[in-house]
């Protein structure tokens, strides 16, 4: 039986986030293939973490620079690692290396880390984003670690070609891996347009592309309540900070409601779905989820990024704040509009995010990887390269706050 460790940056929180809906697609599909299937972070628990039980997969608690793990993975002795988020490659994959050498390395980059800090910075210094933004020293790090894996899996279909012409990565050692939807169980009928009310949108408050949209919203929402002054706006997410709550005002329609208990069933209930996102990278899952449950969006080309290809969009997509609030109103206003807009949900979801098809193309590369590992490992040189040099420095370091841990323990 082929054994898979996935090594964690966080507990899944599949209700919580796109990457923790992300990660459990990618866990249930492993153990969907017969596979014995370990999830060991350094994180501390979280109050929405999954029982992984549940799922048949086992779970362990690992710690940061500690010998402890060369004996542990040893003891497990995994044929496919895979590293959540480049941090954790960065940290643990020397370690793999020298243990478990003809493990398969896989990185789960969930999304850019570094297209999504070039950004945050561009739109802090309100500026256009720049070469010198992308090409930092995360992307440095970010792009050592894809290039020491043997297979990364990248969400968005731009980050793809990003990596392929900006960073000249081979694509062979790529792979495009968008959110994994159920489409049999997706409803084919969802609450009408009479029957929904009010504005929404949803996303951890710990992720700041999430609260700079809230930000953002305190600017829209004025220009659609003068126009919609029965409307709501429903501002749904974990982890709300007291900054967040604070924002709460009845008054204006403007309502911090913090987490849902089943997003769907708030996303169903409202009528638009509103996603101004000025930064971030990856895809965005509450579009998706605005998608699966038949509601009109409104959004901005960084929002929509990687989503859509050449399919309509399912509502609209602007940059300009006021153009949004127009945009917004119009659909929560014409039902023609909004109908078609959710036609455009529907054939979107079929197009680009089939499950079933995505997985088979997913199981097809990693087994066909599996068994051709070493003429595969051949034709990354530069991989190797890495290997061999940069992984020295986080080793070496590692082993001396190791070392310093140790030496401070009383006897």
């Amino acid at each position: 039986m082929i054994k898979v460790l996935v090594i964690g940056y966080v507990w899944p929180e599949p209700n919580s986030s796109a990457a923790g809906s992300h990660m459990m697609s990618l866990l249930r599909l492993y153990r969907q293939q017969g596979w014995q299937v370990e999830f060991a972070t350094p994180a501390q628990p979280s109050d929405h973490m999954v029982d992984l039980s549940l799922a048949g997969i086992t779970s362990q608690n690992i710690n940061l620079n500690c010998d402890s793990f060369d004996a542990y993975i040893s003891d497990y002795q995994p044929d496919i690692v895979m590293f959540d988020r480049f941090m954790m490659e960065e940290q643990f994959g020397w370690r793999v290396e020298k243990s478990c050498p003809n493990a398969l390395k896989i990185l789960d980059t969930e999304d850019l880390q570094c297209l999504r800090n070039a950004r945050h910075q561009a739109v802090k210094a309100e500026r256009e984003l720049t070469k010198a933004d992308l090409f930092s020293d995360i992307a440095k790090r970010e792009i050592a670690a894809i290039l020491r894996c043997d297979i990364s899996l990248i969400i968005s279909s731009f980050e793809m070609e990003l990596l392929q012409k900006q960073f000249k990565i081979d694509p062979s050692i790529l792979h495009h891996l968008p959110f994994m939807v159920d489409l049999d169980n997706c409803p084919t009928k969802t609450k009408s347009f009479a029957e929904r009310q009010h504005f929404m949108t949803i996303g951890n408050f710990r992720h700041a592309p999430n609260w700079d949209v809230v930000l953002h919203l305190q600017k829209i929402w004025p220009i659609i309540r003068q126009q919609l002054p029965q409307a709501e706006l429903h501002i749904y997410g974990s982890y709300p900070p007291p900054k967040a709550t604070a924002l709460n005002n009845p008054k204006t329609g403007f309502l911090v409601k913090g987490w849902a208990e089943d997003a769907y069933q708030v996303m169903e209930q409202s009528r638009v779905c509103l996603a101004p996102i000025r930064f971030g990278a990856g895809i965005k899952g509450k579009l998706l989820d605005a998608m699966i449950m038949q509601t009109p969006s409104v959004t901005t080309s960084v929002g929509s990024e990687g989503m859509c290809g050449d399919e309509p969009w399912p509502g609209d997509i602007t940059d300009d704040y006021q153009e949004f609030a127009q945009a917004a109103i119009r659909l929560y206003q014409q039902q023609s509009l909004w109908n078609k807009a959710q036609e455009n949900a529907a054939t979107l979801l079929t197009a680009r995010y089939n499950g079933k098809v995505l997985a088979a193309e997913w199981m097809k590369k990693l087994n066909e990887t599996l068994a051709n590992l070493a003429e595969h490992r051949e034709n990354n040189f530069t991989g190797a390269m890495l290997k061999h040099h940069s992984m020295a420095s986080t080793k070496y370091m590692s082993q001396w706050i190791a070392a310093k841990n140790a030496s401070t323990q009383p006897n």
